[in-house]
């Protein structure tokens, strides 16, 4: 049976639910503009009946207050984190192949296109006037100047390497803050909602780190209730399937310096990443996503063009042989002088190798000397140098100026050195290599003094000697395979630099300076169009432009697309968990018109009750 002040306390009900229901409100309404914040709202019930003695049977006991309830959709925040990863990844591999191709687009504008015209344009002066010095030193500086193209695009290409190298260390770093974060704050959570309640906004705050994470790597949340009605739960991110987070406990990511590389043009001191406790991170993975897939694809993409083969080995040799190999051609190869063989998925580290050519069949057979030797036999027809990516990154871009002027240079030293300078000497190589340890020059073709023990072979070389397999004297020309001769260290034979004479015009020039057979067999070279598969040098160079245009075009599609996706999700996330001002103005006008009327039932018992008691007493 109801108290005699029954209706007072029904309106009291009312009064302390629609106040706490203005309470939300106004938070609603103040953080309107609070990334990440959702919208909450209070839950209300109608208190718990009271059987009556009399004809109505049950009495309404005023309103309950469930507690305060976000508006959150679990599927929105799950679809949304999975195309932010996309777009993660497509921004990122956006904003540097724009870079990339922006160094490249001076090769149709200002860069390749000048420098190789402006050489061929000097060498046909030299065809006309084969004598003049001033026209010899022309061909020379043009010659340099092509060099220099390539040496800075290997620079800047390098650069871009370097920079996608420092992100991924700055997104390992954001990752461990990241994760830390979100431990600390589901410890606040627990510790609060143990008592009862929910901590709404600490849970805010952690879903909004989440979503931040998702865009530097692909990441999956759970959250499961740890006992029964204890009001703890236990919160678990993942990524890449490997846990980052596991409540109040956080795992730390950290990169590590490689020991060896894995192309031949990479930087030093390119990171892996590994687990705090040793256990390895795979950046390869194709589930991996973000922004710290697509630097990964950026910084060591090679289009899946990396040294395999056929392997084997006998127990307790120091080398390893490894034939039936996808490169047997100087010019693409590129794999570093000392680096890593990986056999099943087991790696053996080498210390440099040989590479021995079948003349009559073209086939390479690659000798790998190894740091330690063999403690059982090693066969197997599944072994590669460096890793396969399927991307066209720096490493893929490098590989291919390498292809390039290795293919050129080759082909326009070996005709250069069929002639004689204005002294009637064998002429040297046009086009030559610095070594990057002791600065030297390599010589590329064999010795016009025949009494010299050093001479060049086209069917062998090594890189443990930075040329061949005898150590070259000081006084002695490096002799070396066209491997050794990259984008970074091309360059013009020093000789024909300080002595322009030094340049071949013609086979002989006892008949007269006019002859210049040599000179117009280089210019033919130009519109070669057997020397490369694209055609001729110049058809090399634009496919390559024209293929990273394609590639950053894509990027670019992609990450525009994604961002328009992303913003639908978001705008249908806001439409449920967005804070609307309008609505919200709405719900201050109902609740203090709820309030008021609470209030006005009190004040009405309140002259019921007083008629009763004062005026109606004995």
């Amino acid at each position: 049976m109801a108290s005699t002040f029954f209706g007072l306390n029904i309106g009291k009900t009312g009064l302390y639910a629609y106040k706490a229901a203005l309470n939300t409100t106004a938070h609603n309404i103040s953080n309107s503009e609070t990334e990440g914040y959702t919208r909450q709202v209070m839950g209300l019930k109608a208190g718990k009946a009271l059987r009556m003695n009399s004809t109505y049977g049950m009495a309404g006991t005023g309103v309950e207050v469930t507690g305060v309830i976000q508006l959150r959709d679990e599927y929105y925040d799950l679809k949304y984190r999975k195309n932010n990863t996309i777009l993660g990844e497509y921004a990122s591999k956006s904003h540097y192949m724009t870079e990339i191709e922006n160094y490249f687009n001076e090769v149709s504008v200002e860069g390749f296109t000048t420098a190789f015209d402006s050489m061929y344009n000097s060498l046909q002066e030299l065809s006309n006037n084969g004598s003049n010095l001033s026209v010899r030193s022309q061909v020379v500086n043009y010659g340099k100047s092509l060099t220099e193209f390539f040496n800075s695009l290997s620079k800047n290409l390098k650069n871009i390497q370097e920079e996608c190298n420092f992100e991924i260390r700055n997104m390992v770093d954001k990752i461990n803050s990241t994760a830390q974060q979100i431990a600390a704050l589901t410890k606040q959570i627990n510790t609060l909602e143990v008592s009862g309640g929910t901590a709404n906004d600490l849970r805010d705050q952690r879903a909004l780190l989440v979503d931040e994470l998702s865009q530097v790597a692909g990441v999956t949340v759970s959250e499961s209730v740890v006992g029964a009605g204890i009001g703890v739960t236990t919160y678990l991110v993942k990524i890449d399937g490997q846990t980052l987070v596991d409540g109040a406990n956080y795992n730390k990511l950290q990169v590590v310096p490689r020991q060896y590389k894995n192309n031949q043009n990479d930087i030093d001191g390119l990171y892996d990443i590994v687990w705090e406790s040793g256990q390895s991170f795979n950046l390869s993975s194709q589930s991996l996503g973000g922004a710290l897939k697509a630097l990964y694809e950026i910084r060591d993409g090679n289009n899946r063009h990396n040294l395999q083969g056929s392997i084997y080995g006998i127990a307790g040799d120091s080398y390893l042989t490894l034939t039936d190999t996808n490169i047997n051609e100087v010019e693409k190869l590129n794999i570093p002088e000392t680096g890593v063989i990986t056999v099943e998925n087991k790696k053996y580290a080498y210390t440099g190798f040989e590479v021995n050519i079948d003349e009559e069949s073209g086939k390479y057979t690659y000798t790998f000397e190894l740091e330690e030797p063999l403690w059982q036999p090693v066969e197997s027809s599944d072994a590669s140098v460096g890793e396969s990516i399927n991307y066209k990154g720096i490493p893929y871009y490098l590989d291919q100026l390498n292809e390039f002027i290795r293919t050129f240079a080759k082909a326009y030293n070996d005709i250069h050195r069929t002639g004689k300078d204005l002294d009637n000497n064998s002429a040297a190589d046009f086009f030559t290599a610095t070594n990057k340890v002791n600065g030297r020059e390599y010589v590329f073709g064999p010795l016009a003094d025949s009494d010299d023990q050093y001479y060049y072979e086209y069917n062998r070389f090594s890189s443990q000697t930075g040329g061949f397999y005898e150590e070259v004297p000081q006084n002695r020309p490096l002799y070396g395979s066209y491997y050794f001769m990259t984008a970074e260290n091309f360059t013009i034979n020093s000789d024909l630099i300080n002595n322009p004479n030094r340049i071949a015009t013609a086979t002989d020039v006892v008949n007269g300076i006019d002859n210049n057979d040599v000179v117009e067999a280089l210019i033919a070279l130009k519109r070669d169009k057997t020397m490369f598969g694209q055609g001729d040098p110049g058809g090399f160079m634009n496919t390559l432009v024209a293929d990273i245009g394609i590639d950053t075009r894509k990027a670019n599609n992609f990450a525009t697309n994604q961002e328009d996706i992303l913003n639908a999700i978001t705008n249908q996330k806001l439409s449920i968990s967005g804070v609307d001002i309008d609505e919200e103005a709405m719900n201050l006008v109902r609740f203090q018109n709820a309030y008021n009327l609470s209030a006005k039932v009190i004040s009405v018992m309140n002259e019921i009750y007083d008629r009763l008691i004062n005026y109606m007493g004995v």
